[in-house]
């Protein structure tokens, strides 16, 4: 699935840097960077899927505690790269919701949540 989504992502501009990479006790699903004629935009990426929305929708699974980790992931990233304070930073979240992974249809909400929440 996250094949798909990176390859979803690509035709719309964001080049993968990395995927499931794990750091400071997390994980963040892909990694990408934008360009955007101004300056590079690091995205992280959290993919998230579900067969059927009945039990309500795969947004509703990143909750305060999830962005946190992923925030926490990706400054530690950041600082390991020697781009902290050197690149924009962008936190997407895409979500696959349907039983035929290689058909359901991809949402994509970028900027969907930064780091200052909390």
């Amino acid at each position: 699935m996250e094949v798909r989504v990176a390859e979803f992502l690509a035709a719309r501009g964001v080049r993968l840097l990395a995927s499931n990479v794990t750091i400071a006790g997390a994980e963040i699903d892909l990694i990408g960077q934008l360009e955007d004629g101004v300056e590079p935009t690091i995205v992280f990426v959290e993919v998230r899927s579900r067969a059927d929305d009945l039990r309500g929708h795969a947004l509703e699974t990143i909750g305060p505690e999830k962005r946190r980790r992923i925030i926490r992931a990706a400054t530690a990233y950041l600082v390991a790269n020697d781009l902290w304070e050197r690149v924009a930073v962008r936190f997407d979240i895409v979500t696959v919701t349907g039983s035929d992974i290689d058909h359901a249809p991809i949402e994509w909400l970028p900027a969907a949540f930064d780091a200052t929440e909390r």
